[in-house]
Parts: structure tokens; sequence; C-alpha cells
């Protein structure tokens, strides 16, 4: 494995329990207040706190669109450098040094 590669490894699983939780709120959030909506018949005004903890609203009108930005980044990150390290495992490996004669 090249050293770039071993880099970018260390960054990615330094990186992924710092984004694991706010993606997993962002995402459940998401999914249960639509579901809710449609499937439960729920109202709008009944499901409300679940866009507040989906768009995080909670961390007041500042840190909302820190928390919007920095969960966005970190998503983008996380699937660049896991399908980049997905790519190399696929593509065929380069000896180091040629076969002797």
């Amino acid at each position: 494995m090249s050293p770039p590669l071993v880099q970018l490894r260390r960054w990615h699983a330094a990186l992924a329990p710092v984004v694991l939780a706010p993606l997993l709120l962002t995402v459940l959030s998401g999914m249960a207040y639509r579901l809710l909506k449609d499937w439960a018949g729920l109202g709008r005004d009944q499901v409300h706190w679940l866009m507040v903890l989906h768009e995080g609203e909670w961390l007041g009108p500042r840190a909302e669109t820190v928390y919007v930005l920095l969960n966005g980044l970190g998503l983008l990150w996380m699937l660049s450098t896991g399908g980049w390290m997905l790519v190399r495992r696929w593509l065929p490996q380069r000896p180091i040094d040629p076969p002797a004669p």
C-alpha cells in the first residue's frame, strides 16, 4: 500500500468517530420526520421537533449554519475518501519490483 493511501486511511479513520453522531442524528431525524408525517398521518406541528434536530436549530442561529456546513463537509470527506480507498482496492496491484528473469 502506498504511503499517501496509508495516510488517507489514517485521516479517514480519525475523522469517522467525529462525524458519526451528527450524521446519524441528521439521517434518523430526517427519516423519522418524513415517515411520521406520511405514514403515521401526524401533522407538521406534531413532528416539527424532529426538523429542529435535523437542521441543527437546537444549537442556535449562529451555530446552526456551522453545524450544517461541517455536517455536509464531513459527509463529503467520508464519501470521497471511502470511495477512493474502495477504488484503489479494486484496481489491480502493480508489483513493486519487476519479476526476475
